[in-house]
């Protein structure tokens, strides 16, 4: 499970799931948090100032695609990496700064 800060939770909470396709599992508007799943990635979303931390890896079955749906719906992104005929990388950048990489599993 990655924890990211977020200055607006509910931004961070439409963001996961509009722009990355997350599924909301639970949401403690008091305590200030939000927990959302993609597949086995899991993420937990706090009200706070972000910070460096860990990064949340999200499988796609074609990368480059999903950079230019993303760059097209206004979002932060990297370029493509790969490493010749085995992976695909691409860093994805929520409106705090906080990175999520996809991934594209060439093998």
């Amino acid at each position: 499970m990655i924890w990211y800060r977020v200055r607006d939770l509910d931004a961070g909470r439409a963001f996961f799931q509009e722009k990355l396709g997350f599924e909301e599992t639970h949401v403690d508007e008091e305590g200030g948090w939000a927990q959302l799943r993609h597949g086995d990635t899991l993420v937990e979303l706090a009200k706070g100032e972000p910070e460096e931390g860990g990064v949340a890896v999200i499988e796609v079955e074609d990368i480059k695609a999903e950079a230019e749906r993303l760059r097209a719906d206004d979002v932060n992104v990297g370029t493509v990496l790969e490493i010749h005929g085995q992976v695909r990388l691409l860093d994805v950048y929520d409106p705090d700064g906080n990175r999520v990489q996809l991934t594209q599993d060439l093998v």
